[in-house]
């Protein structure tokens, strides 16, 4: 039976937290140990450049993601772990799609239309501070997609619309040119938690509400005493449907420490004694796989090993896949 192809793009900007690792990264991990699909995993370097032209901020979030993976049990000879700028295939790839993307399919983005709609409330040029890589972002999404024919794309619904621009674009290259693609399809897990943060919106870098996953003990503590509550005393029933810290509990616990502490809420317990099971709850999890991040981090030639190994197997891939591309589309050698 052939495998299904599974690809997830990780942008490098930011220090992995919490929700990251609830909505995305442990689901991830746990679908890679599943011998019906053949997982791709990459950091997407290219499009962190979109929101930040800070480059060691950038270079730091790629070294501490990819420690984040690793330190986690991503087992790198079951999947193909690659940072995304080592595929040179890529950003030719790119500029293949981008010759065949209508421009009216990139002025649909979401996200363009909603720069455009900003500046226009503003009262600025419609276009003003919008750059070409977030412009045609979705084509640079959809050359990481093509690239390794991948069958399912996991994503959050707000990525659905960039799934399906590219099988607009692979559909309108293929009848062009032949059948070289695959449609890929949006799988959207509705049961992924997402998390809420600090302030009790959702746990996001751009709100500042973050708890980061592999805080030291002490500054682990301190985040989440810091999860905002009412002002219910002990012993006053607490709704646990409308709270941050049981939100963020249920995510961690087993569904028999769910009940308990849900039980535990309708009886009033103290806000404090709340956060500090939450606080030994996660910090139990997280504690080994923190030990192993720090290591890596003090030691980034092992980051690197793994890095090269996996750019070694995709681009024995890519490759070969870019030359049938480059003959499909009239760049060939002479005579």
């Amino acid at each position: 039976m052939t495998k299904q192809r599974v690809l997830t793009g990780i942008t490098t900007t930011g220090t992995p937290h919490l929700g990251n690792y609830v909505g995305a990264i442990r689901p991830a991990i746990a679908a890679s140990q599943q011998e019906e699909n053949q997982s791709f995993y990459f950091l997407a370097d290219y499009h962190a450049l979109i929101k930040c032209q800070e480059p060691e901020k950038v270079h730091q979030s790629t070294m501490e993601i990819a420690a984040t993976w690793l330190a986690l049990g991503l087992n790198t000879d079951n999947v193909v772990f690659y940072r995304q700028s080592d595929i040179h295939e890529i950003p030719e790839l790119t500029w293949l799609l981008t010759c065949m993307t209508a421009k009216g399919l990139m002025n649909r983005a979401h996200a363009y239309k909603a720069a455009v709609d900003a500046n226009r409330a503003e009262g600025e040029d419609p276009d003003f501070g919008i750059t070409m890589g977030l412009y045609s972002y979705p084509v640079l999404m959809a050359a990481d997609i093509l690239m390794f024919n991948a069958n399912k794309v996991p994503v959050g619904r707000d990525q659905v619309q960039h799934i399906e621009m590219a099988r607009d674009i692979a559909q309108r290259f293929n009848h062009h040119y032949g059948d070289y693609f695959v449609l890929p399809e949006a799988v959207v897990d509705d049961h992924v938690a997402v998390l809420q943060g600090l302030d009790g919106r959702k746990m996001s870098k751009s709100y500042g509400n973050t708890i980061p996953l592999f805080l030291p003990e002490k500054q682990l503590k301190k985040h989440i005493n810091k999860i905002k509550t009412n002002l219910l005393e002990p012993g006053e029933p607490k709704d646990p449907d409308t709270s941050t810290v049981f939100q963020i509990w249920q995510a961690f616990a087993s569904e028999e420490q769910t009940a308990e502490m849900r039980k535990a809420f309708e009886e009033g317990i103290a806000w404090g004694e709340a956060k500090r099971q939450l606080f030994e709850l996660i910090n139990g999890q997280i504690a080994e796989a923190r030990e192993r991040y720090y290591e890596l981090l003090a030691n980034p030639a092992q980051i690197e090993v793994e890095l090269e190994k996996g750019a070694e197997k995709a681009r024995a891939y890519a490759a070969p896949f870019i030359e049938q591309l480059r003959h499909a589309v009239g760049i060939r050698k002479i005579g």
